[in-house]
């Protein structure tokens, strides 16, 4: 591969991982380490800790597994935002450091669009509307022009931390998500003429927009009144992606395109890919997600996405190199087709 290899350095929240492309922009297998507490949510500087002891390892594993030496490397990128300022700056040192020591460009990455760009290389997908569901972003996306133009967002807390709360809160280890997903199932395997009677949540749309704190309230109620776990797992991920994809539908709507994107650690979520589906061949549009492995954080779509970058647009100088924590999807200049 040699020079034209470009690495990827994802380190946003509790994933610190490196990933790859080819000289043709496709991404290969990334190697990651994951911050896993063991109560309690993630800690922004427990956090920067892990991603900084766990960064040389990480680079001699992804080195090895690919069968490349520090010079093969052609360029790095890193996510300059959004996400936790402490894990950001681990990334962001890391970048400068590799690049100013291999003397190699740097390209510095908006991780929003990098889930929208791996999506849609992943997918083949042209033009879509992206549901981008993640721990700490609940986006509906487009693109018009020069811009992914947000129509849709949470006006709380991300979808996946609203899981994650209510997992923690009844004994369920983080990521609360996947253990959510089982304990609905197991109840409607159980339970298969199983009802929403009795476990109602508040509506989570507000025009096109979203809030997922009052489910989360009215859900741990429901389990304080004595409602089965299970039941109420089922009824919290149905009221949930059910706004989701109604916000992701009327965005189809009024954009015309005809192609929904699922991103995102929660688009993991077989309930949720499933209701994505349904309601595109009720509209007559196609639903895509990628292999689960691009949706949760990874180093590819940074390398990804830097990839593009550097083609369309040019490294990131040094001076311009600093992370920020609360960059918008819409603030990126998109320079590519």
């Amino acid at each position: 591969m040699g020079k034209e290899v470009v690495l990827g350095i994802e380190s946003t929240a509790h994933t610190f991982s490196f990933g790859i492309v080819d000289s043709s922009g496709a991404p290969g297998p990334s190697c990651s380490a994951f911050l896993r507490p063991k109560e309690g949510g993630i800690h922004p500087r427990e956090a920067a800790d892990h991603h900084a002891e766990n960064s040389p390892i990480i680079l001699n594993d992804w080195l090895e597994n690919n069968e490349l030496e520090p010079g093969d490397i052609g360029a790095i990128a890193y996510s300059q935002g959004p996400g936790l300022a402490p894990c950001l700056r681990v990334g962001a040192s890391v970048a400068r450091a590799l690049s100013t020591r291999l003397d190699i460009p740097l390209v510095g990455v908006n991780h929003c669009v990098a889930h929208i760009e791996i999506g849609r290389e992943r997918c083949g997908c042209d033009d879509p509307v992206l549901l981008y569901v993640s721990g700490g972003n609940t986006q509906v996306i487009a693109r018009l022009g020069n811009r992914y133009r947000v129509l849709g967002e949470t006006l709380d807390i991300g979808i996946g931390n609203m899981l994650d709360k209510f997992a923690r809160d009844n004994g369920m280890p983080f990521p609360g998500g996947p253990k959510i997903e089982a304990k609905a199932k197991e109840w409607l395997q159980e339970n298969p003429d199983a009802s929403l009677e009795g476990l109602e949540l508040p509506y989570a749309v507000h025009g096109m927009d979203l809030t997922f704190s009052g489910l989360l309230t009215a859900a741990k109620g429901l389990v304080d009144r004595g409602a089965p776990l299970g039941a109420v797992c089922w009824s919290l991920q149905e009221h949930a992606f059910a706004a989701c994809i109604e916000v992701a539908e009327r965005a189809l709507a009024h954009t015309g395109k005809k192609e929904i994107l699922l991103g995102g650690g929660v688009a993991c979520n077989q309930r949720l890919c499933e209701m994505s589906s349904i309601m595109a061949s009720e509209r007559g549009c196609s639903s895509h997600v990628p292999e689960k492995m691009y949706c949760v954080d990874n180093g590819s779509m940074i390398a990804r996405l830097g990839w593009m970058q550097l083609n369309h647009a040019g490294p990131t100088s040094l001076e311009n190199s600093a992370v920020d924590q609360l960059l918008r999807t819409d603030q990126t200049d998109i320079c590519w087709p």
